[in-house]
C-alpha cells in the first residue's frame, strides 16, 4: 500500500514512524555533480527565462497548501478563490481549523504525499525554510506550479537546483516577496533607471529587526500531542523537540533558518536587485559578532560587489541589520528613515522604504517630474502566479529572477559564518580560496530526505 493510499479523507494521518525508513537519502550534490548541471552563470546577472511552457488554459486551478499557519493561513487565504483541493500541516490542530473553512480539500500531514495527489495543478508552500527547497523540487517534478515562500531556499546549491528545475518543468513559479507588487517599489525601479541621479556604484540596505538565539536547551519536554514533529525536522539534523524552535522561534537556529539576513534580506534588496538588474555578487564578505555554531547572530553588516554590465557601472550593495546604520544616512540627514534601501548616484540619492520614496538633495529636486509610469500597476502577487498558471502568462519574481536574489542572500550567511571573504565564481559554484565557505554551500540532509 502505498503512502497515499495510507492517508485518510479528511482526517490527519498518523505520523509515520521514523522518516528515516524513506528510500532516496541524498545530501546534496557534490562540486562536480552541481557543475554537471549546467546552470552555467556570469558572475553579474542571471538571463531569466520565465515564460511558461504549454498553458492548458485552466479555469479553476486545483491547489494544494503546505503549511496552513502563520504565513501560510495568509497564503491560503490569498488563494481562496481558487479550489483547494489539498491542505498539509505538521500541526494537526492548525489541519483541522483549516480544514473546516474547506472541508473538500485532502488532509495531509507529509508534504510529500500531498504532492504525489492525482489531478493537482499547483502548490503554495510556506513550511519553515529548511524544507521549502524539498518540498519545491518534489512539486516542479510533478510539473506543478509552484508558488514558495521567502526566501526560496536554505542553501545555496538548493536555490540552483530549483532554478534548474523550474526552467525544465517550464511552469509558473513566484517568491513570496508580496512588496513587488506594490506601486511604490515599482515607481522607484522607474527612477534609478531613469538616470536621474546618474550612475549608481552604491546601495545600502538597512533593517532594524533582529532575529538571534542562544545555546541550544537541554530540556526534553514530551512533543505536544497532534505535532508530527520528526516531519517538522524533516531534512535537518534530528535534535529532541523543545518549543523554543517551533512555531515561530526556528529563524533564529542554523538548522531551520538564517536569522534576520534569511528572513527580510529578500523584502528589502529585491529593490536594489529590480532596479539595477544585479543578479548575482562577484565578491562577499561579512562582518560581526564571533560566529555560534548553532544560532543567528543578534547584528551583521554583509558587503557584495557586482560587476559592471553594459548598462550600469560595478555595484557595491551592503546590509545592516539589528539596529546598525550606514554612515551616508547621518551624513545626508536621513536619521528619520528606517528599514529599506538608500541608492546613492553620482548626482543625487533615492531612500525608500515599501510605502513611500525621497529623492535627493531636496533642492537640486525641487521641480523634478518623475519619468512616466512604465512598469503596469500588478493584478497582485498571488493573482500573477494563479494567473500565469492559468495561461502561460509570465510572473514578476518567478524562480530564475528569485534564485539569483536568494542566491546573493545565502552566500552572505556563508562569508558571516566561515569568517571568509572571498570572490564567487557563478559559473563553477566556487568561494575561490575559502575551503570554509565552500564547505557551507550545500547541507547534508538526514536520511529518508531528498532534493
Amino acid at each position: 500500500m502505498t503512502r497515499r493510499q495510507r492517508v485518510q479523507r479528511n482526517r490527519a494521518a498518523p505520523a509515520p514512524r521514523g522518516a528515516s525508513s524513506r528510500a532516496g537519502s541524498h545530501s546534496g550534490p557534490s562540486r562536480r555533480d552541481l557543475l554537471r548541471m549546467g546552470v552555467a552563470l556570469s558572475a553579474g546577472a542571471l538571463v531569466s527565462s520565465c515564460a511558461v511552457r504549454s498553458p492548458r488554459f485552466i479555469e479553476t486551478l486545483k491547489i494544494g497548501v503546505i503549511g496552513v499557519g502563520g504565513r501560510g493561513g495568509g497564503n491560503l487565504n490569498a488563494v481562496a478563490g481558487e479550489e483547494i483541493a489539498a491542505l498539509c500541516d505538521v500541526d494537526e490542530g492548525r489541519l483541522a481549523g483549516a480544514g473546516e473553512r474547506f472541508p473538500g480539500a485532502t488532509r495531509f500531514v507529509d508534504f510529500r504525499e500531498l504532492i504525489e495527489l492525482p489531478g493537482l495543478d499547483a502548490v503554495v508552500i510556506s513550511t519553515p525554510d529548511h524544507t521549502h527547497a524539498p518540498a519545491a523540487a518534489a512539486a516542479l517534478r510533478r510539473r506543478l506550479a509552484v508558488y514558495c515562500e521567502k526566501p526560496l531556499t536554505h542553501s545555496v546549491h538548493e536555490a540552483r537546483t530549483l532554478r534548474r528545475l523550474a526552467r525544465e518543468a517550464g511552469v509558473a513559479t513566484q517568491m513570496g516577496i508580496q512588496i513587488h507588487a506594490n506601486d511604490n517599489y515599482r515607481r522607484v525601479v522607474e527612477l534609478v533607471r531613469s538616470g536621474v541621479i546618474g550612475p549608481i556604484r552604491t546601495v545600502r540596505v538597512m533593517c532594524s529587526k533582529t532575529w538571534s538565539g542562544g545555546e541550544r536547551p537541554t530540556e526534553t519536554p514530551p512533543v505536544p500531542e497532534g505535532l508530527h514533529y520528526d516531519l517538522w525536522l524533516g531534512p535537518a539534523p534530528e535534535r529532541p523537540y523543545h518549543p523554543l524552535y517551533l512555531p515561530a522561534n526556528w529563524r533564529r537556529w542554523w538548522d531551520f533558518g538564517n536569522g534576520t539576513l534569511g528572513d527580510m534580506a529578500c523584502h528589502h534588496m529585491d529593490l536594489a536587485h529590480w532596479a539595477l538588474d544585479l543578479g548575482v555578487p562577484s565578491h562577499v564578505s561579512a562582518t560581526g559578532p564571533q560566529p555560534h555554531a548553532e544560532t543567528t547572530p543578534a547584528q551583521m553588516d554583509v558587503y557584495w560587489r557586482h560587476p559592471a554590465t553594459e548598462s550600469r557601472p560595478a555595484v557595491e550593495v551592503s546590509w545592516h541589520d539589528g539596529g546598525a546604520r550606514p554612515p551616508e544616512l547621518a551624513e545626508l540627514g536621513l536619521e528619520g528613515w528606517g528599514d529599506g534601501c538608500l541608492f546613492l548616484g553620482d548626482d543625487g540619492w533615492i531612500v525608500a522604504n515599501y510605502d513611500r520614496h525621497e529623492l535627493g538633495p531636496t533642492e537640486r529636486f525641487v521641480d523634478h517630474v518623475p519619468p512616466a509610469p512604465s512598469i503596469a500597476t500588478s493584478i497582485g502577487h498571488h493573482a500573477e502566479w494563479i494567473q500565469a498558471a492559468k495561461r502561460g502568462t509570465p510572473t514578476t519574481c518567478p524562480f530564475d529572477y528569485s534564485a539569483a536574489l536568494t542566491e546573493t542572500v545565502l552566500l552572505g550567511i556563508v562569508a558571516f559564518r566561515s569568517g571568509a571573504s572571498f570572490v564567487w565564481d557563478a559559473t563553477r559554484l566556487d568561494a575561490r580560496g575559502a575551503p570554509a565557505a565552500q564547505e557551507l554551500l550545500r547541507r547534508p540532509y538526514r536520511d529518508g530526505w531528498s532534493l
